[in-house]
């Protein structure tokens, strides 16, 4: 079997992996999708309560829509404000049910291992490009070796959320209070609406992960009498950002920082800024939080607490293929600098493609939310011009691989003159930008808050 035979490898079924599998489609060219959970847009359906920032009109790939039209699918409301349920319901499980899909996609199939066919990461062999992938897949039958001309690696960050620790390590005690202390955006007002009512969160983090938390909490508290909200930043509260509101070219993102930042106003969240959480404990049936402020070691009580500090990359399957990546940022040292919050606070990231996403792994690349490595405000339609750019290079067409054919909105926020606003801190929810016509983008400082 000849390299050229075998399909190529994509981890993860979410959207990013999905329009991959599409776009590889589109250019003749076979993908095998690989997704370690039960189903497609596993990762989505952990926040399937959760709005998306942008419409349906923003949020497919065109590939797919293709494969979606061709078997007489129905638009949803272009207009509509999708939540991740229906993000699932409405696109990705009849994406993946497609005729083109269905039998490409494997589930219950986590690769644990990605490699150069009997080549490890020191050894260069002969024609080391041209060996095939070999990616080893755990399933309910065991392990699987499955052979690969190139690899797309879309699984993602969301089950790898940072700790609530200031080092950038779990804090002391917080592995044992696990029960206590939920990641990401838990379900508030409904499935886990009696682990909240009445009781006091602590909310850790500044991005829009930790907005809706906090939002969806004062909803609450309108309704639980005895429901407390603190947020605990890693900034002073004045050199806190809340977005760019009116400017937003995304408006429902805009509208999600000003209303967060009216509660910190009104009182009716507390604000812990600066705190940074040193060691949780119990103390009288709470947890008792120790984090530094600006006067000194305090601790606080609360019932429970919602970490939404961000992710990071899952490296540990790859360590046998050769990456380079910024030693702060974790994504390629070509892309890095567009997102780094710690050179910029502005949240317009230019597109991207292969060139940037490329590997010293010829035919190994990481797109999607995970190529950004520790950056947040990674947007969905930057993923869709991600992969389209990939497929095309993979199928030789070079112009199109290097040709831009989106347009991303402006954050409202941006400045090269100060440390990056906290809406950088990595804590960002899905989001999606609009697609727009294959027209070149001016460069601009890309970063935080997009």
């Amino acid at each position: 079997m000849t390299t050229s035979s075998l399909p190529v490898a994509i981890i993860g079924a979410g959207p990013v992996g999905l329009a991959a599998a599409a776009q590889l489609l589109a250019r003749g060219i076979e993908p095998l999708v690989l997704e370690a959970g039960p189903a497609v847009g596993h990762a989505v359906r952990a926040w399937s309560h959760v709005r998306m920032f942008s419409p349906w009109a923003f949020n497919t790939d065109a590939a797919a829509r293709a494969l979606l039209a061709a078997e007489g699918w129905t638009a949803p409301d272009p207009g509509h404000y999708p939540t991740g349920v229906e993000l699932v319901a409405d696109y990705l499980a009849p994406l993946a049910a497609t005729a083109a899909l269905r039998g490409r996609i494997r589930t219950g199939a986590k690769v644990s291992g990605v490699a150069r066919r009997d080549l490890g990461r020191l050894h260069d062999g002969a024609g080391r490009e041209a060996t095939p992938f070999v990616l080893h897949v755990e399933t309910c039958c065991g392990t699987e070796a499955i052979e690969a001309r190139a690899v797309i690696d879309c699984s993602g960050t969301w089950n790898a959320p940072n700790p609530a620790g200031s080092h950038g390590m779990p804090a002391p005690g917080e592995a044992r209070h696990a029960g206590r202390i939920a990641y990401g955006i838990p379900d508030i007002l409904d499935a886990e609406r009696m682990a909240y009512a009445g009781r006091t969160t602590l909310v850790v983090g500044a991005g829009h992960s930790a907005m809706n938390a906090v939002l969806d909490l004062a909803e609450l508290a309108g309704e639980a009498p005895g429901t407390r909200i603190l947020w605990a930043f890693r900034r002073p509260l004045g050199a806190v950002s809340f977005g760019g509101g009116a400017r937003d070219g995304l408006a429902r993102r805009g509208a999600l920082g000003a209303r967060a930042q009216a509660l910190v106003e009104s009182g009716a969240v507390t604000a812990l800024a600066p705190f940074l959480i040193d060691r949780i404990a119990e103390r009288d049936g709470a947890l008792a939080v120790t984090g530094r402020q600006a006067a000194g070691t305090v601790t606080v009580g609360a019932d429970r607490m919602i970490v939404a500090a961000g992710f990071r990359p899952d490296l540990s399957f790859l360590r046998e293929v050769r990456l380079a990546l910024d030693p702060a940022v974790e994504a390629t040292p070509a892309l890095a600098p567009l997102i780094d919050p710690n050179l910029h606070s502005c949240g317009t990231v230019r597109p991207h493609g292969e060139a940037e996403l490329r590997q010293p792994e010829a035919g190994f690349y990481i797109a999607g939310m995970k190529s950004y490595g520790r950056a947040p405000t990674f947007l969905l339609a930057t993923g869709h011009e991600q992969v389209r750019s990939i497929a095309a290079f993979l199928a030789g067409d070079l112009a199109a691989a290097r040709r831009v054919e989106l347009v991303l909105p402006e954050t409202g926020v941006c400045s090269t003159e100060r440390a990056a606003p906290a809406c950088c801190a990595p804590a960002e929810a899905p989001v999606a930008a609009p697609v727009a016509a294959p027209v070149p983008v001016p460069v601009k400082a890309g970063g935080c808050c997009g």
